[in-house]
């Protein structure tokens, strides 16, 4: 042997075989601790060299564990050239094409080598017959103006938190139920009562949650709250927020090299009266969650209107949780969990309840995997990178927005225990978790297998940057239409659930003070950061946090 080059740990990535058996790393374990510790291992000896990307000094080694049986992969790493001696195919072909042979590790140890296989296997593989270039237009067709205008007027502006933009970081109205009572959060500050169409701070929650912090991104601080169906009742109502990362003991996180950026919480409040202008009464935290940044986190808080006494919907809240940031940071294998974190999915919780983990809350034995050993019994569904609204229509069908990675927008309509394709899927396109995040490609013919269920709308960045659902409008040129729009640009959609195929997509616009106008215009021309509202008679609402604006549909 001349020169031996040290390559890292392993050269192993050769012949695929396109008759892969299902239990090809079946043996090999996902304990964190464990992924942690072939972490280490790997990037201490062979990072130089490979990496889970592209071909280097050594092979691309995503995937390798799940198409390479684990003792052969062991049995390379200890003594690579008495495996190649043997004629073995896969190691024969690894010396032709790399013309060295790899150093010999017989002083690893068994656990050593079970560590680096759990790393290794935390890495899927980017299929050989996708293109080499991802698609540089996913979705060509341009969606269509309808051309409708409705009229817009100033209702209410919340006062500024901020002597910079966002002057408002409101993201969310709702309406307690059984009363006409609206409320709009703004993220710094907590939650107003809008009365008439005054501001009245209802909950302080900077005052009673100290930690609470709204910086960095737009996305943190008090981002969402939602009303429990009884609250004349019983006073309770939900808030999320954000902490610094190590605040408290979580009840979720990571056992990683990945820092813990920030926890969001969900806390539940009751009011000792209901009817009081001023929240008086107690609090208690339900959950906190680990992220290791500022996005994608827990956007979502609601309760299914449309479920009453008896059902199963009823008094369960709903949680719309991201993936954190986690693909971004290199960690897929946490978002991609297939229903055993928390992390990308859609929670639904019982909060009277106390079978939960950390016995705070309930685990509804209705959800899908209540019962089922090494699942997060909360998840209701999962693969989403960013659910940052959950509504459901008028004949009780749920439906969440998805906010893409680089390419794609996605609504989707929501069924239990089924799987929405994040991280390995970007809409109806390829994403490669391991790979670059800017490239999507078509789907494969044997998709079927991923059992991913796809989004009803999906659109591109060509048309909206970042999608934010409405509600089906109630009245008005736009009656029983879907309304969304982008979030940065305010640009305006329309769609009519019932019947996408025929109907497909539109844009809509506004008039405000007798001239047509852009959202993007009205407020200033950098940036809208548009929020939709609505009161309990059924008017709708615009909002924009970069003016704390609250802007009044007309529903003629």
């Amino acid at each position: 042997m001349k020169n031996p080059i040290f390559l890292g740990l392993i050269s192993l990535f050769i012949f695929f075989s396109c008759n892969q058996k299902s239990e090809i790393g079946s043996d090999i374990s996902k304990d964190s601790e464990q992924i942690k510790a072939g972490k280490v291992l790997f990037e201490n000896n062979c990072s130089t060299c490979h990496n889970f990307e592209q071909k280097g000094i050594g092979p691309n080694l995503s995937g390798l564990s799940h198409t390479v049986e684990s003792s052969w992969i062991k049995d390379f790493i200890k003594n690579p050239a008495a495996v190649i001696e043997t004629n073995d195919p896969r190691a024969v072909q690894l010396f032709e094409d790399y013309k060295i042979y790899m150093p010999a590790f017989p002083s690893l140890a068994e656990k050593d080598l079970d560590a680096i296989l759990s790393y290794l296997h935390t890495y899927e593989h980017l299929p050989d017959s996708l293109p080499q270039i991802g698609l540089e237009d996913p979705i060509p067709d341009t969606v269509p103006d309808s051309g409708i205008r409705v009229e817009l007027e100033l209702f209410s502006q919340l006062p500024a938190s901020d002597a910079e933009h966002p002057m408002a970081k409101m993201t969310k109205m709702d309406v307690a139920p059984g009363t006409d009572r609206v409320f709009i959060n703004d993220q710094r500050v907590g939650l107003y009562e809008l009365i008439g169409k005054k501001p009245n701070l209802y909950l302080p929650i900077t005052d009673l949650k100290p930690e609470l912090v709204s910086k960095p991104g737009w996305a943190t601080g008090m981002a969402s709250f939602t009303f429990h169906p009884e609250f004349t009742k019983n006073g309770l109502f939900y808030t999320a927020h954000t902490e610094p990362g190590g605040t408290q003991l979580s009840d979720y996180g990571y056992s990683d090299t990945i820092r813990v950026f920030m926890q969001w919480i969900v806390t539940e409040w009751k009011a000792d009266d209901p009817k009081a202008a001023v929240f008086a009464g107690s609090n208690r935290e339900l959950v906190r969650i680990d992220i290791p940044s500022q996005a994608h986190g827990m956007q979502e808080l609601a309760f299914n209107p449309s479920a009453k006494s008896g059902d199963e919907d009823y008094g369960l809240l709903f949680i719309g949780f991201g993936d954190g940031g986690l693909t971004e940071k290199r960690a897929a294998y946490l978002s991609d969990n297939k229903g055993t974190k928390v992390y990308s999915s859609i929670l639904r919780i019982d909060p009277k309840g106390n079978n939960s983990p950390n016995g705070k809350y309930g685990i509804p034995p209705t959800n899908p995997y209540a019962t089922v050993a090494g699942k997060a019994g909360e998840v209701y569904a999962y693969g989403f990178r960013n659910p940052n609204r959950i509504f459901w229509d008028n004949k009780g069908n749920m439906f969440a927005t998805d906010i893409g990675q680089h390419s794609v927008e996605e609504l989707n309509k929501i069924e239990k225990g089924k799987f929405y394709g994040w991280p390995i899927r970007e809409g109806r396109f390829i994403m490669n978790p391991f790979g670059k995040f800017r490239e999507i490609f078509p789907l494969q013919e044997d998709d079927e297998k991923f059992g991913v269920t796809y989004p009803i709308i999906q659109l591109d960045h060509d048309e909206l940057a970042a999608i934010f659902a409405g509600y089906i409008m109630p009245s008005g040129p736009l009656q029983g239409k879907f309304i969304f729009g982008d979030i940065l640009s305010g640009r305006l959609f329309f769609a009519d659930l019932d019947d996408l195929e025929n109907s497909g997509v539109q844009t809509w616009g506004v008039i405000y003070e007798g001239k047509e106008i852009s959202l993007l215009e009205l407020c200033g021309g950098k940036r809208v950061d548009l929020k939709f509202g609505q009161d309990a008679s059924g008017q709708v609402y615009i909002m924009s946090k970069t003016e704390g604006k609250i802007f009044k549909l007309s529903m003629n």
